[in-house]
Formats: structure tokens, C-alpha cells, sequence
């Protein structure tokens, strides 16, 4: 179906419904590959826009979803009956693996229920990756000790390619950390979707970060 835009002239809203055998189960890839693919660059179609996308149930059911909600958290935390306190590090670039991890252990100590990566620490010359996890697992159990309480810290697995993502998260398993953070848009949805099978499978929280929506 096709309709005028009210108010404006040359304009029209373009309804168009697709047969569920054209989309892959449980593929965010190829389902934004068929509707916003191609006809996108058509010279033809120079102002094209997508307003709106509505998914039927029958494929929304082919996804996964969220390996875990927040009821797990809690469980995990072992907190209830109120809201959960955390903070992101600051400066969040810039600190060396042993600093950042005094600042986790300082607010954790303080009273935090959890520390954050922020979305653009990953593995920087100054703070490679796998020396941060090891320093903030250090201070995560520090802080677990002295306080009596369990604490977390969302370590961000993000990396350039999905094998080394998953070699984060992994690591992060074995330190024992309960949570790993991915940044959702810039990391891509085929390997969002399979840290959070990883997560699912393995029993991590999987926290994601909003980077990039509101371009």
C-alpha cells in the first residue's frame, strides 16, 4: 500500500510486507540485510527512509533474546528489595590496569554493588585487555572480602573481530567475573548474538552498551 504524507507534497509512505520464508531464523544480520539493504543506494530512490519495522511473532520466537534478565542479576549479586548501585570508571581512558583497578577496588570497597567498563575501553596501548581483567577481578575480590557482600564488575569484551571478543569473555569466565559488557551497533549483530549465546551457555550475565544509537 501507498499514501500521501500528510502536509507535504512528493512525499508517501510505502507499505511492505515480505514472506517469513525470505529472513534466516534468528539472523538480525540478514534480517536488516533484506529490508534495509540495497534499494537504499537506488538513485531512483534518493530520500527513502525506514519509519517503521514490525517484526510477527512466529520470527521474533526464532531469536534467542537476552541470555539473562535482571532477576539473575540479583540472584547473582545477592541483592534484593532495592535498587542496584554502580558506577562507570572515570577517566575511563587513560589509566593504567593497576590504577583502574584501585578506582574498581575504592568504589566497590565504598559501597558499590558494581563497576563499569566504559564502551570505549578495550585494549589500549596503555591498558591492554587481559591486564585490566586480572586487575579488576583482583579488586572485585578484594572488595568481596572486606565488605561480606558480592560485588561485580562489567568487564567490556568488546574487541575488532569475534574470535578475540569470545577469548575476552572466556577469560573473564575463568577470572570468575560475573558479568562482560558488549558494545551492541559497533561491535555488529552476528557477534552480539554469539557472545550472547557464549553467555548463555556459560552462565555470564551479558550487559549491553547503547554506543552509536542515537546517530
Amino acid at each position: 500500500d501507498i499514501e500521501p504524507v500528510a502536509g507535504e507534497e512528493n512525499q508517501f509512505i510505502a507499505y511492505v510486507a515480505y514472506p517469513l520464508d525470505l529472513f534466516e531464523e534468528g539472523s538480525t544480520t540478514n534480517l536488516f540485510t533484506s529490508i534495509v539493504g540495497n534499494v537504499f543506494g537506488f538513485k531512483a530512490l534518493r530520500a527513502l527512509r525506514l519509519e517503521d519495522l514490525r517484526i510477527p511473532p512466529a520470527y521474533v520466537k526464532t531469536f534467542q533474546g537476552p541470555p539473562h534478565g535482571i532477576q539473575v542479576e540479583r540472584d547473582k549479586l545477592n541483592k534484593y528489595g532495592r535498587s542496584l548501585l554502580g558506577c562507570t570508571i572515570k577517566p575511563k581512558l587513560g589509566l593504567s590496569a593497576k590504577n583502574y583497578g584501585r578506582a574498581c577496588y575504592e568504589c566497590l570497597r565504598g559501597g558499590l554493588d558494581f563497576t563499569k567498563d566504559d564502551e570505549n575501553v578495550n585494549s589500549q596501548p596503555f591498558m591492554r585487555w587481559r591486564d585490566r581483567f586480572l586487575f579488576v577481578a583482583e579488586a572485585t575480590y578484594k572488595a568481596q572480602a572486606e565488605t561480606g557482600e558480592i560485588k561485580g564488575h562489567y568487564l567490556n569484551a568488546t574487541a575488532g573481530n569475534c574470535e578475540e571478543m569470545l577469548k575476552r569473555a572466556e577469560c573473564a569466565k575463568h577470572l570468575g567475573v560475573p558479568i562482560v559488557m558488549h558494545d551492541y551497533l559497533t561491535g555488529g549483530f552476528t557477534a552480539n548474538t554469539s557472545l550472547a549465546h557464549y553467555c548463555r551457555d556459560n552462565g555470564l550475565l551479558l550487559h549491553i552498551h547503547r554506543a552509536m544509537h542515537a546517530v
